[in-house]
């Protein structure tokens, strides 16, 4: 099973969350502290304190966004999914709900 170290908040998290969702590839989702002084499991599994980090059913670790869609692209090839059109469908949305679910004020458009 593939696992992920990443936070909700983290936008390069969540840029590797919807490329494996897109993938249809089921991973454990492994939230790390806030503080990268504090993410002293992350650093024991992958040697870093960045998140994102893959690690593969085979063990090998990924490091970073460009690591992990470098290495998803190279064994899964381009996307062709519909979750790209279904997001951009719900972008504004998404936002807005996330925020008013967890008791946050929406972003503010500039």
């Amino acid at each position: 099973m593939l696992t992920l170290y990443q936070t909700e908040w983290c936008p390069y998290s969540s840029a590797v969350r919807q490329r494996l969702t897109e993938l249809g590839l089921p991973f454990v989702a492994q939230p790390v502290e806030p503080e990268p002084e504090a993410r002293d499991e992350l650093r024991r599994v992958a040697g870093t304190d960045e998140i994102p980090v893959l690690l593969t059913d085979e063990r090998e670790v990924l490091a970073g966004t460009d690591a992990v869609l470098g290495w998803l692209a190279a064994r899964h090839g381009p996307d062709e999914s519909r979750h790209r059109q279904r997001l951009a469908e719900h972008v504004y949305q998404r936002d807005g709900t996330a925020a008013r679910l967890l008791g946050r004020s929406a972003p503010v458009d500039s």
